[in-house]
């Protein structure tokens, strides 16, 4: 079992439960999944860049990605309903723990200026959205074998409908807000 996990089941739900002043255990918050997505528009017009946006997201996921398509044609950007445009990944259970221990452990310290994650950055219902610029801040990508630098959604999916309670559970995991 991952270390996240065990320090979540045996420290973090407890600290929550008192934090929260909740009344039922079962109404603590807790992460459910994380999904990554990295849109690759130009791949109209190169079939070779998503492989690569691929490659990257199987390396730092540890996990096949699911290829994206277009919804609906749209003339403007010269995309056709269907088309391939990016690719994304769902993690759970383990993959999930090991990937947050990363990015809280070595990738966002990693990133220039990095100042912190803004704490507003919530849906309104309890999950949380941010984005990296650049995939080359992950230590699984090397800097020699990219050939175009792209960025990564990253969105936190949790099982509690209120944002307050989402960001204590998220400064629990120890995340770098602002």
């Amino acid at each position: 079992m991952s270390a996240l996990k065990e320090e979540f089941k045996s420290k973090i739900s407890k600290e929550l439960y008192k934090e929260l002043g909740l009344s039922n255990v079962m109404a603590i918050p807790s992460i459910e999944k994380v999904t990554l997505n990295m849109g690759v528009g130009e791949s109209v017009r190169d079939k070779k860049i998503l492989e690569h946006a691929k490659s990257d997201m199987q390396a730092l996921s540890g996990q096949k990605p699911f290829v994206t398509k277009a919804r609906k044609s749209i003339a403007g950007f010269k995309v056709r309903e269907g088309w391939p445009i990016g690719c994304k990944v769902t993690l759970r259970g383990e993959r999930m723990y090991d990937f947050l221990t990363r990015l809280v452990n070595v990738v966002l310290p990693r990133v220039r200026d990095f100042r912190g994650l803004n704490p507003k950055s919530f849906d309104g219902n309890g999950n949380y959205s941010f984005g990296i610029k650049e995939q080359i801040v992950f230590p699984e990508i090397s800097f020699d074998k990219i050939d175009v630098i792209r960025g990564l959604d990253i969105v936190i999916s949790t099982s509690t409908s209120e944002n307050a309670h989402a960001l204590a559970l998220l400064k629990q995991f120890n995340f770098p807000f602002k």
